[in-house]
């Protein structure tokens, strides 16, 4: 399995941005793909957006257009923007890694970070 960190997180008020980094040690990153997931009080763990290795992108619906994946193999990084928070994207947010799949359910990823804070005031 692959370790992961996050870090990124904060408090902004609506409309600002945040950059969310993931990093991964233990294992080849560049072959994984590197899911975003998210959760808020009281709400199921979802999907956010992933990455695949070979550069695919995937975005769930309520994110499209105001955040972007992207990954630095050569840092072992993914990193999440996102601009033109609400919030509603007020949440804890998780990347987790999966070798050999193109999910977006949280079952089908195997190696999980501890989850970064993002808090969006209005």
């Amino acid at each position: 399995q692959v370790q992961l960190v996050e870090s990124g997180g904060g408090l902004v008020q609506a409309g600002e941005s945040l950059r969310l980094s993931c990093v991964a040690s233990g294992r080849t990153f560049s072959s994984y793909t590197v899911g975003w997931f998210r959760q808020a009080p009281g709400k199921e763990r979802e999907f956010v957006a992933r990455i695949r290795w070979s550069g695919n992108l995937d975005y769930a619906d309520s994110v499209k257009g105001r955040f972007t994946i992207s990954r630095d193999n050569a840092k072992n990084t993914v990193y999440l923007q996102m601009n033109s928070l609400k919030p509603e994207d007020t949440a804890v947010y998780y990347c987790a890694a999966a070798l050999g799949k193109w999910g977006n359910t949280r079952y089908e990823y195997d190696s999980w970070g501890q989850g970064t804070q993002v808090t969006v005031s209005s």
